[in-house]
């Protein structure tokens, strides 16, 4: 086997740290060189994952990348308005790259840096961890065993989960499409490229309607203040999203993602932050632009049609395909189940699917996906033959077309990069 491939971080968040610690598990095949981070705490977490190895630190990504080549692949893990420009540098710099989704900002910068790393000879993977997750591979091969006859039409949900809804998209990065991705894109480009993995076609036309249903002033409780912290009569008891819950229930795994330190602070400690922070602030009366709910619907070259949902107010991805012999349906990390899935013939026949037990995390794992990503890590940079950066694209040009199909009102054409 060749050498480890050395790593190196750029943002220690939790995605690098999930990374890391899935790295840690395959010595033989991976190695950190190098982190950086502004936060020296977020550095130091993931460092520890790595205590056998001798790693730099930098306070930023740009003085890594400006320090000589470190490593073979930059895994870039930072806010989304950074990938961009943080991927071109380590591409000039010579890195391959582990990238997080989505890869840029606009469609036009993830055309741009597909070209960019074909020309220049390098790979990019990026972390739609879905693909490797044990249900939807067991997904794929049913659809490509033929058991479902002739592929005719999806119908997907992605339920975000309204914590986390709240945590990520209404109090959180996340919470405005101008400092980081559309909604649309930054939580569903993950199932607009399943849905283009499964079609195995190319999209044609994006249509979409989304919109802000609760997460608004007017549905606020009487009363209720700007920040739980001010305090408000609800927050003790009386509000599912009562910012005190960071302190509770709620601590894990949510704190740990978004205050530096949390491990080693007290609960004044945390109700400080939570009273000068974003996730202190009353979700009724936060300035986000994230839509709660959100329908895509597709139509692929093939003939084939699809359907997403996305809600704030389920948990899980639930999917039904529907075939001219049967119909595939199931769901991962929905109503408490980790995953099932089923075959019904439509003679009457049903047939229960096994699919494999992904171990790891569960739901924060993504089913298995972050290990499983990881695990081929060392093949796919290092397989011999050419390599073609387009993988990754279709998922994001149709997340990026069902946000402008959202916001215009019109349906978008995949040979046409304006709406009609």
């Amino acid at each position: 086997m060749a050498p480890p491939l050395r790593l190196c971080f750029i943002g220690c968040g939790a995605r690098a740290k999930a990374y890391a610690e899935a790295a840690a598990r395959h010595p033989s095949a991976l190695s950190t060189a190098a982190v950086a981070d502004p936060v020296a705490s977020q550095r130091a977490d993931v460092l520890a994952l790595v205590p056998d190895q001798a790693v730099m630190e930098f306070n930023t990504g740009e003085e890594l990348l400006a320090a000589g080549k470190l490593g073979d692949v930059a895994v870039i893990t930072t806010q989304d308005r950074f990938h961009y420009r943080q991927a071109k540098l380590a591409l000039h710099a010579g890195y391959d790259l582990l990238l997080e989704k989505p890869a840029a900002c606009t469609a036009v910068e993830v055309h741009e840096l597909v070209e960019l790393a074909n020309s220049l000879g390098r790979r990019i993977v990026l972390c739609f961890v879905l693909r490797h997750t044990p249900f939807y591979r067991k997904v794929k091969e049913v659809i490509d065993s033929g058991a479902l006859g002739k592929l005719v039409s999806i119908q997907a949900t992605e339920g975000v989960e309204p914590w986390h809804f709240t945590h990520s998209f209404v109090r959180g990065h996340w919470s405005r499409s101008t400092d980081s991705t559309p909604m649309i894109v930054a939580k569903c480009s993950h199932d607009t490229d399943i849905l283009s993995w499964l079609v195995d076609s190319e999209w044609v036309e994006v249509s979409s309607f989304a919109g802000n249903q609760w997460f608004r002033p007017e549905n606020a409780p009487a009363g209720a203040t700007a920040r739980c912290t001010d305090p408000c009569p609800h927050a003790n008891g009386g509000c599912a999203y009562a910012a005190q819950r960071y302190l509770t229930d709620k601590k894990q795994p949510w704190l740990p993602q978004v205050m530096s330190g949390w491990a080693s602070a007290s609960d004044t400690d945390i109700l400080e932050w939570l009273r000068q922070g974003n996730w202190g602030r009353c979700v009724y009366h936060c300035d986000q632009d994230t839509p709660d709910h959100q329908v895509v619907s597709l139509r692929f070259a093939s003939g084939v049609t699809a359907q997403l949902l996305m809600t704030a107010f389920d948990q899980g991805r639930r999917i039904r395909i529907h075939g001219t012999e049967a119909v595939l349906q199931g769901s991962m990390h929905a109503d408490g189940i980790e995953h099932r899935l089923e075959l019904r013939h439509h003679d009457g026949r049903v047939e229960e699917i096994e699919v494999e037990d992904p171990g790891g995390n569960g739901y924060v794992g993504h089913g298995g996906g972050d290990d499983a990503l990881i695990a081929t890590l060392h093949e796919q940079f290092t397989a011999p033959g050419p390599y073609d950066n387009h993988h990754f694209m279709a998922g994001h040009l149709i997340a990026f077309a069902a946000d402008t199909a959202a916001r215009t009102g019109l349906a978008i054409y995949l040979s046409h990069p304006t709406p009609h």
